[in-house]
């Protein structure tokens, strides 16, 4: 083995170890590889930046765009929301239904998107069934994974192979020809999904009390994170020194870690003989006024000192009064990040969040655990649900944020709300000019994507230029275009040759069939760790080599290897829809081991079969 090969095979075992360890984000393991295998004299700089001139990476920022034309609009959310109608009653029927809605919007727009979409409305509806929401978020992580199968749009992995079939002068695939793998492979995971779904999660109280904080009612968020007995009432007399400050000038959380949450006053002008009350949310800018009555969260001893500095009358806890923080005008929702989340590793005093969002920050689920006190002073993590209080409008228009957060504690009649208006048919229209565009080969695929993207722009499902960028998963784009130029690295070290030969040596006896077994167990053992994305660059050139030294049709090996590293159902790692409801269901990482890996092995056996079956050797 020579030196250039050996440098090869070092620099991709450190990558892999990187992707796994998770250490550092994937896009700057990836950068980092290139820039390795230039330095070695293994790339010339102009090969190790082929990746980002390739087309497969202006279609995925494309794809990126037109699903946020389609989740800005609210079109998939009015869909989903009127085909769950439909489930009745049936709490099986409600679950089926509602795996296949999310199949079938899966088929169009990233399986991210489609989890951060779907969620909401799956919690609302299953607690208006009195049915734990913690049957649902784990399956429907699973089936908008196996959505990517759907179309050759739904998953970068799709992308991958297909550019590698072009790039090797083989027949590019159709965009419908991965279907009738998708539409099997959906079956057999539904029903797997429905045979098993009542032993999703274990049955003791503790997993139980983890999921109440997501049954969207609010009066039971409050009693999730104890906030009655963490909740003061107190008066301003007319004496106190606080008068005619503000709260910005008071510094509550710095000083006391105290958070002033809402304030009840009298109107003081003219003549009152039934003097009007009314609340307002307590803000940076809001004054302290006589007789005022401030509702203020935090430890006994932090009030009692607060109250003592300043001259005011600590009423007590509100405990019978939760109505006093969930009205008709003001509420409180849990909201998880999500995992490009521009709030993440960020602290809550620098988020600005009550300045931005006009909404009160008062705790933090992080996995379970319950953080009130000092919290500006903590960092927010991917994976951390957050619990916002404040008017239901400002929480409506936090729910919008759909790059940074999942609004999941909203009651069910704001949610329907949450969703712009106006524009749903025409980025309905737009999707379907680009699926026609795409599947009778009008224009090239990544010029159709182009086409599509810019219309959401244009017409005003998206903002402006701003939104559209702010809408990419630069952190994808960048890792795949990084990525891409290692199987060049590969072939040019004879590494490529080298491993097929090996997988081939080792199965070769079994024919191609057994080849194919080998291929596909490989990419979907390391999915389990790495990204979907990372892992289809990885193998796919891999794949293709052995299936040429075999010559046999390199179709079915790239097949296999797009729906192997598709199939990332054992661990929460690789996946950011499963660590997206991770959280939100209250989840361990042994649910998805017990869970995914039998589904692992169900898809293995049903891939096997299909894939030789539509795509024959």
């Amino acid at each position: 083995m020579d030196v250039q090969l050996t440098l090869t095979f070092l620099i991709l075992g450190a990558t892999i170890f990187a992707f796994v360890t998770n250490k550092i984000r994937a896009d700057l393991v990836a950068i980092v590889s290139l820039l390795a295998f230039v330095i070695t004299d293994i790339l010339t700089p102009a090969e190790a930046l082929a990746g980002f001139s390739n087309s497969v990476v202006l279609m995925i920022a494309g794809l990126f765009v037109v699903g946020a034309g389609i989740l800005r609009t609210g079109l998939a959310g009015m869909a989903g929301q009127l085909l769950l109608k439909w489930s009745g009653n049936s709490e099986l029927k409600l679950f089926v239904l509602l795996l296949i809605i999310v199949g079938t919007v899966g088929a169009f727009m990233s399986n991210t998107g489609t989890v951060a979409l779907m969620m909401p409305i799956v919690v609302s509806i299953a607690i208006s069934m009195k049915v734990s929401p913690s049957q649902f978020l784990l399956p429907l992580s699973y089936v908008a994974s196996l959505s990517g199968l759907m179309t050759l749009i739904a998953s970068p992995t799709n992308l991958i192979v297909n550019q590698l079939l072009v790039d090797r002068g083989y027949s590019k695939l159709g965009f419908f020809e991965i279907t009738p793998i998708g539409i099997v492979g959906m079956i057999a995971g539904i029903s797997y999904l429905v045979l098993v779904r009542n032993i999703l999660l274990p049955k003791d109280q503790s997993r139980t009390q983890t999921n109440e904080g997501y049954k969207l009612s609010p009066k039971k968020i409050m009693k999730q994170y104890d906030l009655n007995n963490r909740l003061f009432k107190i008066s301003v007399p007319e004496d106190s020194p606080i008068i005619a400050t503000s709260l910005a000038e008071l510094k509550l959380p710095a000083k006391y870690t105290l958070c002033m949450m809402k304030i009840h006053r009298k109107s003081q002008e003219g003549i009152n003989l039934l003097p009007m009350t009314y609340q307002e949310m307590a803000g940076p800018t809001s004054v302290i006024q006589a007789k005022d009555e401030l509702y203020v969260q935090g430890e006994e001893e932090d009030i009692y000192h607060f109250a003592e500095d300043y001259h005011l009358e600590v009423q007590g806890l509100v405990k019978g009064e939760a109505d006093e923080l969930v009205s008709k005008h003001l509420g409180i929702a849990e909201v998880l990040l999500t995992p490009n989340s521009s709030f993440i590793n960020e602290t809550v005093s620098s988020l600005g969040f009550r300045e931005k969002y006009n909404l009160n920050i008062i705790g933090i689920n992080r996995r379970g655990g319950y953080k009130l006190q000092d919290m500006v002073s903590h960092k927010l993590k991917f994976g951390d649900a957050i619990l916002v209080q404040g008017a239901w409008d400002e929480i409506l228009l936090l729910a919008r944020e759909t790059q940074d957060v999942v609004v999941v504690g909203q009651p069910k009649e704001h949610a329907s709300v949450a969703a712009a208006t106006g524009k749903a048919g025409i980025a309905g229209i737009i999707m379907l000019l680009m699926i026609i565009l795409m599947a009778f080969e009008i224009f090239p695929t990544v010029i159709s994507v182009m086409i599509g993207a810019v219309l959401m722009i244009l017409t005003g499902c998206l903002r402006n230029m701003e939104d559209a960028y702010g809408n990419m998963n630069f952190e994808s784009i960048v890792l795949v275009a990084a990525m891409l130029p290692m199987a060049t690295a590969l072939e040019k070290t004879g590494g490529m040759t080298l491993l097929s030969d090996g997988i081939i040596n080792a199965l070769g006896d079994y024919g191609p069939y057994g080849v194919l077994i080998g291929v596909y167990l490989l990419t979907a053992v390391f999915g389990q760790f790495i990204s979907n994305t990372a892992t289809a660059v990885l193998f796919a050139p891999i794949a293709m080599s052995a299936a040429i030294a075999m010559d046999v049709s390199p179709t079915t090996f790239m097949i296999a290897v797009a729906v192997a590293a598709s199939m990332a159902f054992a661990t929460p790692i690789a996946s950011p829809t499963n660590a997206l409801v991770m959280t939100a269901g209250g989840y361990k990482f042994m649910d998805f081991v017990r869970i995914g890996i039998p589904l692992q092995i169900v898809m293995l056996i049903v891939m096997m079969v299909a894939i030789p079956f539509f795509f024959p050797f």
